[in-house]
């Protein structure tokens, strides 16, 4: 096991790697000039090559990724060119916001999904197992942004209960526990569980129909083996596979929720790469994606790392 969890975790450095080099290129292969954003469309040429040197960006593209890589190995994430601050703070600041909307959205969905995926597949084929399945295809099917404009002008707009934008009181993106900011929270995590729930809706369904229609949970019946036992049975084997459709589901909310805080200006990584994105500033996108890529893929680490622990069926060598 020891070995294992070593093997894994030294497999995440090529990846991080890989990671990074998509990333470099995908961000300098883009249309458009990132100076273009900094200076007056009068400046005269050679203050412009002066600022492209300043950066860097008049060096060939290996001579850049090795330069940018040097200094991420150091802690050193670049300095915003819109801004002319290092990204490193915002950043810790932005992924802060999008950690606290996707566990609190990734946790919604995964408790909606579990409650109505085991009850749908304890009740198979039934009339609420239709109503059921069918509201969770309609919640993955449903674009994020579109339900998040229609709650904004549902709870919002024509209600008046809850706040559409930000992320706590008089614009502040200091987050608290308490009710002031949990109002902010709850139409982007209730969006943002859509789908979530609606996939492990789907999953839990699937898996506890089929473990329930198997011949040892009809000897376990046959045994006298109470409903908490079997049910304890079941969970124990479904868990697995729940597990690694969570955790995939965790990650897609860290990385995937850009439209979400967008549309709720939630102060997020989302609405940090949206904004870079727009102001073509390089070190910004390079940084905010590495961070959510690496995120990804440490994510997957864990949840397999965890699959094993609890799976004694699952061998790993």
């Amino acid at each position: 096991m020891l070995f294992y969890i070593v093997r894994r975790v030294v497999y995440v450095i090529p990846i991080a790697l890989a990671v990074s080099l998509v990333c470099f290129l995908l961000v300098h292969i883009a249309p458009g000039d990132p100076i273009d954003a900094m200076v007056q469309p009068d400046t005269p040429q050679e203050v412009i090559d002066r600022v492209r040197s300043e950066y860097g960006l008049d060096r060939p593209l290996p001579v850049q990724f090795g330069l940018w890589l040097a200094k991420l190995v150091q802690g050193d994430f670049g300095t915003s060119l819109i801004k002319g601050r290092p990204v490193l703070p915002d950043l810790v600041s932005a992924s802060g916001a999008t950690f606290v909307l996707a566990c609190t959205g990734g946790l919604l969905g995964v408790l909606a999904g579990c409650i109505l995926g085991g009850i749908a597949g304890v009740y198979r084929e039934s009339w609420l197992d239709r109503v059921l399945l069918g509201t969770a295809v309609a919640g993955v099917s449903v674009p994020h942004y579109w339900l998040g404009m229609v709650m904004v002008i549902i709870f919002s707009v024509n209600l008046n209960l809850l706040p559409a934008m930000g992320s706590g009181p008089g614009g502040s993106t200091a987050w608290a526990w308490d009710w002031a900011h949990l109002r902010y929270l709850i139409l982007p995590s209730v969006t943002l569980a859509v789908i979530p729930a609606g996939i492990v809706t789907r999953t839990v369904r699937g898996l506890v129909s089929d473990i329930i229609s198997q011949d040892y949970i009809t000897t376990l019946r046959g045994k006298g083996l109470r409903r908490a036992g079997i049910v304890r049975h079941v969970v124990l084997n479904a868990a697995p596979t729940v597990l690694a459709v969570v955790g995939l589901q965790l990650a897609n909310l860290m990385g995937g929720s850009i439209l979400v805080e967008t549309v709720f200006a939630w102060p997020g990584t989302g609405m940090m790469l949206n904004t870079a994105i727009f102001q073509r500033d390089l070190p910004v996108l390079q940084a905010t994606t590495l961070l959510l890529a690496l995120f990804f893929v440490v994510l997957n680490l864990v949840v397999d790392l965890i699959q094993t622990a609890i799976d004694p069926r699952i061998s790993r060598r």
